[in-house]
């Protein structure tokens, strides 16, 4: 077997076994061969340290080559997508594409198509799907299915919906993805009549399928067919719950303010709760303000020993909303000492096919004096619709004027404001967020839809708002 053969299969095998020291040593070994040149030795390099989490060295060997092929792209793009890198794979591809030099392929298409899926990035999900059409002849189902994935999941579900109705042929997949995308934009009953037809097509439910039904449920309100969903699971269908069968139908309580029914469940489960089922918990407790079964909830995440700093920081704000202070005091000593670090909320807006964040208070972006000045305009027309500010939702120790400041410059309102400034009027604006949309941002959002006739959609960490004519989607039940 050629040398140079030889060292492509072993990256291979180290890339599968996530080898990255063995990896690297096959590295250093062509290199001493002299096929630190060989493209298809470089390709499995890429590939290798994609694999292995080294994105620097991944991206090394990508740019020291004299000559790349499409499946150098390829392999770069997929070294990004797997550490969840969404942003820099669209700039990689968006440079491909500037060199005009290769035509894409359905795997790159496919890896964009998953990144404008968790950018919210809709425009840039078209201009895929667009790329899709003129160089894919014919889409098999994982297409069709990546398809439906990326306009559900960035607001367009109708569009979804369409593509689903016309599939020749659906699996498992294509189902547990339309009724995941029913589910986060709050039709649990769609969902529900989804599930049903897939079932008198002859295909059985899994377990991943019911975690989506379970999921719909939960995010449409409907108690009493969660749970005869979730027993019909058992004794229709044979299939034993999972954690995240339990963590459902926690989620599922905690929404509809069952706290004392959701205890009872978790205690009463023949498996050993894991950490995600406490959390569920603790954030319903944390929305309707029961600090006693929250405290319950957060000890259990303590014998769990969990190192997540939000769930520190929902038992902070609980007790922040209580005026406990020194409580509040202790909870963030804690946090210092163990030294964890919360990842900030942010908002994603995307404006002439470029996606743009904000944090909050944010003062980094080059248009940040237009901004906050687009901020001061909204404040001054939403006092004539009656906003008053939430200033319970900050959960500080400071006077009430230091509080609204801080309201004025939440991270989706400056999205917002964004897209005011840059969008044509009557426009729908898309935002994506990393956290729980507040109470403040939801009134806040309403209102801004009536005063500038705008739809606004935004996608929080659990699902979609609708918002159009002062009213959203999920009737303030999320």
């Amino acid at each position: 077997m050629p040398v140079q053969f030889s060292n492509k299969l072993m990256n291979r095998a180290c890339a599968r076994l996530q080898a990255q020291e063995e990896g690297m040593q096959i590295h250093g070994h062509a290199f001493k061969l002299g096929f630190e040149n060989d493209l298809y030795v470089q390709n499995s390099l890429i590939n290798m340290y994609g694999k292995c989490g080294e994105i620097q060295h991944a991206c090394a060997v990508f740019e020291q080559m004299n000559e790349k092929s499409v499946a150098s792209w390829s392999a770069v793009i997929a070294a990004h997508s797997s550490l969840g890198m969404w942003y820099e794979c669209l700039m990689i591809f968006g440079k491909m594409c500037s060199e005009g030099c290769w035509r894409p392929e359905e795997s790159i298409l496919v890896t964009l198509l998953t990144a404008c899926t968790h950018l919210g990035a809709l425009d840039l999900g078209k201009c895929t799907h667009g790329s899709l059409l003129r160089n894919i002849s014919e889409h098999n189902v994982i297409v069709q299915t990546s398809l439906i994935d990326m306009y559900v999941k960035c607001g367009c579900l109708q569009k979804g919906l369409s593509l689903f109705r016309k599939m020749a042929k659906k699996n498992h997949m294509s189902y547990t993805v339309m009724i995941s995308g029913l589910a986060m934009h709050g039709h649990g009953e769609e969902a529900l009549r989804i599930c049903s037809e897939m079932l008198e097509e002859g295909l059985e439910p899994d377990d991943v399928l019911y975690v989506s039904v379970l999921s719909a449920c939960s995010h449409g309100g409907l108690v009493d067919e969660g749970f005869r969903c979730f027993d019909r699971m058992k004794s229709e269908h044979g299939i034993q719950p999972t954690v995240q069968h339990y963590c459902c139908m926690v989620d599922l309580m905690g929404k509809a303010g069952m706290l004392d029914e959701a205890l009872e469940f978790i205690q009463s489960m023949p498996i050993n709760p894991n950490d995600v089922v406490w959390r569920s918990l603790l954030s319903a407790c944390r929305v309707h303000c029961n600090l006693e079964i929250g405290e319950i909830a957060a000890n259990h995440l303590s014998q769990l020993y969990s190192q997540n700093p939000g769930d520190y920081v929902m038992l902070s704000n609980m007790y922040a909303q209580a005026q406990r202070w020194d409580e509040v005091a202790k909870i963030r000593v804690e946090i210092a000492r163990k030294g964890l670090n919360q990842v900030p909320g942010f908002s994603l807006v995307e404006v002439g096919r470029r996606i743009h964040k904000f944090v909050s208070q944010d003062t980094s972006h080059p248009q940040c004096e237009s901004i906050y000045e687009m901020i001061h305009q909204m404040e001054w027309q939403l006092k004539f619709e009656g906003y008053a500010p939430y200033t319970s939702q900050v959960l500080l120790d400071v006077d009430e004027e230091e509080k609204r400041e801080r309201l004025k410059g939440h991270s989706q309102k400056l999205a917002i404001a964004y897209a005011l400034i840059h969008t044509s009027h009557g426009s729908p604006i898309r935002i994506a967020r990393n956290l729980r949309m507040c109470n403040d941002c939801h009134t806040y959002t309403k209102l801004i839809s009536i005063i500038y006739e705008r739809e606004i959609t935004v996608r929080d960490r659990n699902r979609f708002h609708h918002f159009k004519d002062g009213t959203c989607s999920c009737r303030d039940y999320w």
